[in-house]
């Protein structure tokens, strides 16, 4: 990658190369935005094929989290971290790495703050605690928020419920039909949401033990990875990984939703427009899974966390207003989400100086 070109190209402030060979230690954190605030993201560990894929992910997730925060109306900017490693590898996730990486965003004295993410856990972040403060999601013990997937996932359910109201005339989902793509803590709990409203749930996930769990708790009907596409639904859930909604996916997609709660859903920019020539309604993701940011934030200003709730219920009326704003621009709701977000941001943002 020319890193620095892209960089400029895509108005990222900062990247920040985390090596540590006595414990294995290969991180990258990169920060896009701090325009509304520092900037907040998780930490993902995963097995990256090499460093330009980790650096791709980190650079993706964190300008994810820019128009998270500010969709959400948060006082936060957006960054992200990853570890490259086998999470589930205990000879590779040590409290030795946690803690050599939690010395790296304490280096950033408050400008990025991290939390829990894909292939990292709230213990994983008590770790990292021991060496900075700029942590949320700790355990409830520690004053801290605890698990996040169960308001990610409400948030998500409203979000659908909007878009149900859009598309067939009302937000119940009483035997609507929801295909959930991954099991893990978020999407389990989305789709036990939904059968909780009524819906029928089909689901896969690469875990055995995980569609097996769907199928005991809430009757799921489980197919193959491969298979989810096909199958027809009222609403698709990602919950995977990004990158699952593309030019031959969407070929064959039959529903009329895709609201889900993985990050960075679309390929690329052009399946948006895909979708809605399939007269397929898209959720666009930062949006309806913000559910955890908005927790995180209550932690980090020292509120209440029972306010969370209602504050996540909002992502209802953020969805009608993008609903709203893309047929009144007649451009795609991916389209709409990004101007709202863009105007936020650029409206808090000084003039630049030129300097002769």
């Amino acid at each position: 990658m020319k890193i620095v070109e892209y960089m400029e190209k895509n108005e990222y402030e900062q990247m920040v190369i985390c090596v540590d060979n006595n414990v294995g230690l290969k991180a990258i954190i990169a920060i896009h935005d701090t325009t509304l605030g520092p900037a907040l993201g998780g930490t993902r560990m995963w097995q990256y094929p090499g460093e330009d894929e980790a650096m791709q992910d980190a650079l993706r997730l964190a300008k994810g989290m820019t128009y998270k925060a500010a969709a959400a109306g948060l006082n936060l900017g957006g960054g992200n971290a990853v570890i490259m490693g086998d999470p589930k590898d205990i000879r590779q996730k040590t409290e030795a790495l946690l803690r050599s990486f939690g010395k790296y965003v304490g280096s950033m004295c408050g400008r990025y703050i991290t939390t829990q993410d894909m292939g990292t856990t709230v213990d994983d972040m008590e770790k990292i605690a021991a060496e900075t403060e700029y942590v949320v999601g700790l355990p409830s013990a520690m004053g801290g928020s605890g698990d996040l997937s169960p308001m990610t996932a409400y948030g998500v359910l409203r979000a659908i419920e909007a878009c149900a109201k859009n598309v067939f005339g009302s937000g119940s989902l009483k035997g609507k039909t929801a295909a959930v793509q991954g099991l893990g803590k978020v999407g389990s709990a989305l789709a036990r949401l939904l059968h909780q409203e009524g819906a029928q749930i089909i689901a896969t996930d690469v875990f055995e033990e995980a569609t097996r769990g769907a199928f005991r708790q809430f009757g799921a009907t489980i197919v193959k990875a491969e298979e989810i596409y096909s199958v027809e639904s009222d609403v698709f859930c990602p919950c995977a990984q990004g990158g699952t909604i593309n030019k031959d996916t969407i070929g064959r997609l039959k529903t009329r939703i895709v609201c889900g709660a993985a990050n960075n859903q679309l390929a690329d920019d052009g399946c948006a427009d895909l979708l809605a020539q399939k007269r397929i309604l898209y959720a666009p993701d930062y949006v309806v899974n913000a559910g955890s940011v908005i927790q995180l934030a209550l932690e980090l200003g020292g509120h209440n966390l029972e306010g969370a709730k209602p504050r996540v219920a909002r992502i209802y009326d953020t969805m009608e207003e993008i609903i709203e704003r893309a047929g009144a621009e007649h451009v795609t709701t991916a389209s709409a989400a990004n101007r709202m977000v863009e105007e936020r941001i650029q409206s808090m943002r000084r003039p630049k100086r030129i300097y002769r």
